[in-house]
């Protein structure tokens, strides 16, 4: 605990009743934080809590619609109020509306900036404020994604949302930081949650991929890296977004196994 540097810490997860936030919740608890479980369904909001609980920490729920600034704003006072202040906010909230661009809405476009890129605006900034306004030092991470950096075909605006994601980040950082408030996000590549759940086709697409670990990739392991950016061990990492996607953004185009086969021919 006293190497991560967030025993007592308090922190907001919004999404955090399933999924990657139910693992960064965990994961936080247990580095010592108390938690405040922000999620749509209160059932899953409250058995995230009572885990967390399991684990020593205090943990509330909360439920509320992220995609309505008053409700956002009530959540983080509510937060703010039982848990005795905030430290830290992981937002991990996101969708993507898989659909050829030329026949994408300006609804649906809307709807999935509001949904990936203007909530974590309106949390962020509520959380700021307070955060200023109590002279804390404080670390806020989202979860953006690597369609956020490449291109994203049949979802661009999910992609342009999570582009987005990572600028905001970085001028938050910039804005911010004299506050001693940092920024960060994180950056999936191919991860098996509740919604995308592994299977023999997904995992034989993986397989035939370019991800040079040759695997999907876990909520624990964007969980892990939601940790280091709300620990102390990340103290001078500010206005980054940390790839976690088992060397994808690494990689060439090509399989590298089309090596191994010219070879020997």
């Amino acid at each position: 605990m006293s190497l991560f540097g967030l025993d007592g810490k308090k922190a907001l997860i919004v999404g955090g009743g399933r999924g990657m936030g139910e693992a960064t919740a965990l994961h936080l608890a247990q580095a010592g934080c108390d938690i405040a479980v922000l999620d749509n369904q209160q059932d899953r909001a409250e058995l995230v809590a009572g885990e967390v609980e399991k684990l020593g920490r205090r943990a509330i729920p909360i439920v509320a619609d992220i995609l309505d600034e008053e409700s956002v704003r009530r959540a983080v006072t509510e937060a703010e109020a039982k848990l005795g202040g905030l430290d830290i906010l992981v937002t991990i909230v996101g969708q993507a509306l898989f659909k050829p661009l030329i026949d994408v809405t300006l609804d649906e476009w809307d709807s999935e900036q509001a949904r990936n890129l203007r909530y974590f605006f309106v949390t962020a900034r509520a959380v700021a404020q307070s955060m200023i306004a109590r002279d804390v030092q404080g670390s806020i991470v989202c979860i953006s994604s690597i369609d956020g950096v490449v291109g994203a075909p049949m979802h661009a605006a999910y992609g342009a949302a999570k582009a987005g994601l990572v600028h905001l980040v970085k001028s938050m950082a910039a804005e911010w930081g004299r506050n001693g408030i940092r920024v960060n996000s994180v950056a999936p590549g191919v991860i098996t949650t509740p919604r995308l759940p592994e299977t023999p086709q997904s995992l034989a697409m993986v397989e035939q991929s370019v991800i040079p670990l040759g695997r999907p990739g876990t909520t624990n392991e964007i969980a892990g890296a939601a940790l280091f950016l709300a620990s102390g061990l990340s103290s001078y990492v500010t206005g980054h977004t940390i790839m976690v996607d088992g060397g994808w953004m690494a990689s060439n185009i090509f399989d590298p196994r089309i090596f191994e086969v010219k070879k020997s021919l």
